[in-house]
């Protein structure tokens, strides 16, 4: 991994997570000489996060809950006098509300912008975004408002096609419809997700707001009800199509270009099998479960950029110099990772997912 100076301004750091983030992100915070806090409730006090931060402070209530507990979790910051917030993936991570809430509070929220949450939080918009940065995008219609609208658009797109909810992710707020009836079932469903859940091959990018570098792709194909499953570095698709990462990259750097990204992001596509051709499908503006495999074949610590990213913000300095963020770009992975991920299901209920066994 390369080596990075200590922090200018960032002197405290609350990790607004659990388990194997938070401790990935303990460890990041150790790398650069910042005092980390982490956060727990009784469920989880004896767990690792816990006992390698430099300081661990009590939550009241349940992690289901964690997202209606950020004033609990603002509150924790004031009083300790903390510097900024990282959540990693999940929970808060894409939480537009939180990020403001921590930035009003004088600190800063160690992640993409505001606006970048909120522009890619919306498949829609992201999709807008795609199209004007002139990346590929799946063949399909702007926003629906009514079934009647979604039966007329797939007589033209013709059958199956993929009825989604604008906001969300994870294959929730998704359907396939192979003809109009499943589109009279699936319509309400999916409207009704979006609005109860989401509130409102993939390619790692780094951006200062000026400058954006790619950390090459990964190959996230291999899925079981929408998650993944399997994560490989490189993907093996793409060695196997000269020039493929070229253009996918480059396409990646463009669409996060149009955003002024700063900070750390993957842009996600769809790849034809048969004709290698690529599709922009979404862009999650955090970090992701599977960014260590980039980070072993890319020889840089993401999580580490973010802090720096975020200190130099902080700083007044905008950010990471494009100087040197340019300069971590390289033109091909060294070596190969590969991540699994295990799920907890329970065979008994047709395999349905389990909390486990209590």
């Amino acid at each position: 991994m390369a080596q990075y100076p200590p922090l200018e301004s960032i002197r405290s750091v609350l990790i607004a997570n659990r388990g194997e983030i938070a401790v990935r992100c303990i460890h990041a915070c150790k790398a650069v000489g910042v005092k980390s806090y982490a956060i727990y409730t009784q469920s989880d006090n004896v767990s690792l996060h816990v006992r390698l931060a430099d300081e661990s402070l009590s939550l009241a209530g349940l992690w289901l809950l964690i997202c209606f507990i950020s004033d609990d979790i603002l509150q924790l910051c004031e009083r300790h006098g903390i510097d900024a917030v990282i959540p990693g993936y999940g929970f808060l991570s894409e939480n537009v509300e939180f990020a403001k809430q921590v930035t009003d509070a004088g600190m800063i929220f160690i992640g993409p912008s505001t606006e970048s949450i909120t522009e890619m939080g919306l498949k829609h918009r992201a999709r807008e975004v795609a199209q004007e940065a002139k990346v590929p995008v799946v063949p399909g219609t702007d926003l629906l408002a009514s079934e009647a609208q979604a039966l007329v658009a797939a007589d033209d797109l013709t059958y199956p096609v993929i009825l989604k909810a604008t906001g969300g992710g994870g294959g929730m707020g998704l359907k396939i419809c192979h003809s109009p009836e499943d589109i009279n079932g699936a319509f309400s469903m999916v409207k009704h997700r979006g609005a109860q859940l989401f509130k409102n091959e993939e390619v790692q990018v780094f951006g200062n707001g000026r400058d954006v570098i790619h950390f090459g792709e990964r190959e996230c194909s291999i899925q079981r009800r929408h998650q993944k499953v399997i994560e490989e570095c490189p993907s093996p698709f793409v060695e196997a199509h000269p020039g493929l990462r070229e253009t996918l990259t480059k396409c990646a750097i463009n669409f996060a270009s149009a955003l002024n990204y700063k900070s750390a992001g993957t842009v996600e596509f769809l790849v034809d099998d048969d004709t290698a051709q690529f599709f922009f499908l979404e862009m999650n503006t955090r970090l992701q479960v599977e960014h260590g495999i980039t980070e072993l074949c890319y020889g840089v610590d993401i999580v580490v950029l973010m802090l720096r990213q975020a200190d130099l913000e902080r700083a007044g300095k905008g950010g990471i110099p494009s100087s040197e963020l340019l300069s971590l770009q390289k033109p091909a992975p060294n070596g190969v990772a590969i991540e699994a991920r295990i799920y907890a299901e329970d065979p008994f209920k047709d395999f349905a997912p389990s909390l486990g066994v209590f």
